[in-house]
């Protein structure tokens, strides 16, 4: 099995722990990779689920590490590779003055991107009716494992932090989506340039489509160096169905605003993360990804994971021969388009660690 296969299937698969205590905490609830643990296979350190229903029940188990800090991955009794786990952030020690722990400001993703949600509370998720169906947003700030506000000063504390102690190379800025047409891109420039006031830190901004597309470059002039706007689903009956608020603000009107944020950022500094396994078809998703690539839009692409507490926990994650049914031939449209994830300046897109489509992008790579 080649590294793109061990790793594609271990994110739809997860994996078992001898011992979960091992590596520094894992995911739980909050935006992003939930549920998931930090791994290192080989050079590329990707993000696994251990906490959801596939992972219990995964043919993957991971033993206790050796005297060097490795461990094995076992399927039926057979070691497949040997991995290991980011050591715990040493910023994760500090608090501020007012006694605020740094990682309930912002937590380590991968091993040295930095991740904040800016606003853990979110005008879709107050309601059932408009909620998007796979989202944890609320989960950690109601179990107490992060604060609904991060000012800019706390941010920018915490970012020069993890930077000085712990070597990170880039951020990203999420947001819940708050009443207002800007949908969150003026308090993420306000954030984005209290951190680049402190600290020389790569910085991707996430927010849905602004009404006004000025905000992008209000965004990329505060010091956002690249943009993400999300789509999820890619077809309007399942958008419908899975993210029924967020389906509101039609396909076209993000057409448009990545239109107007590629002028603004470049190509390929513009991304859009795609859950696979929500109902879209892999036909759908590749005709998604050539019409954003054409674009100059990083289609990010990952497996959808089933997160605990949320409606769709149940929903089975999607095959391994799903997912390399489209990250294989968008790996190949991405690199045609002459976009890689390596070329990305900050994000989801150039970190990579919730899906396999770097190693595939590497693939058809010219020597």
């Amino acid at each position: 099995m080649s590294e793109s296969e061990l790793i594609n299937d271990l994110q739809t698969r997860g994996m078992r722990l001898v011992d979960p205590r091992v590596g520094h905490e894992s995911r739980r609830g909050g935006a992003g990779p939930s549920d998931h643990k930090a791994v290192t296979i080989g050079k590329t350190t990707v993000m696994v689920p251990v906490h959801t229903a596939p992972a219990f029940e995964s043919p993957y188990l991971v033993e206790a590490p050796d005297p060097t800090g490795a461990s094995r991955v076992l399927r039926d009794g057979a070691e497949v590779a040997k991995i290991r786990f980011p050591s715990r952030p040493r910023f994760y020690d500090l608090s501020t003055a007012e006694g605020i722990p740094y990682n309930k400001i912002a937590v380590l993703h991968s091993r040295d991107v930095l991740a904040t949600t800016v606003l853990q509370t979110c005008i879709r998720y107050e309601s059932r009716k408009k909620t998007c169906q796979f989202c944890s947003i609320g989960q950690s700030l109601a179990a107490g494992r992060t604060i609904a506000h991060k000012t800019p000063e706390q941010l920018a504390e915490v970012a020069k932090a993890a930077v000085e102690l712990d070597g990170v190379k880039h951020m990203v800025m999420t947001t819940g989506t708050p009443a207002g047409k800007d949908r969150g891109a003026a308090i993420l420039a306000e954030s984005a340039a209290a951190v680049k006031a402190a600290v020389d830190l790569p910085i991707q901004v996430q927010c849905e489509p602004p009404e006004d597309d000025v905000w992008h470059r209000r965004m990329k002039e505060a010091g956002a160096d690249s943009l993400g706007m999300h789509l999820e689903a890619v077809t309007p009956e399942v958008r419908a169905r899975v993210m029924p608020g967020k389906a509101s603000v039609p396909l076209e009107k993000y057409f448009s605003s990545f239109e107007a944020a590629v002028k603004i950022f470049g190509r390929g500094q513009v991304s859009t993360y795609i859950l696979a396994g929500l109902g879209d078809s892999a036909e759908d998703i590749l005709a998604m990804g050539d019409r954003l690539c054409r674009l100059g839009v990083y289609p990010f692409v990952v497996p959808f994971v089933p997160i605990s507490g949320t409606p769709l926990e149940s929903h089975p994650a999607p095959s391994t021969a799903f997912m390399a049914s489209i990250l294989r031939p968008l790996g190949e449209m991405i690199v045609a388009a002459g976009m890689r994830s390596e070329d990305i300046k900050a994000g989801c897109g150039r970190c990579g660690a919730c899906s396999a489509l770097s190693t595939y992008e590497k693939l058809k790579v010219p020597a």
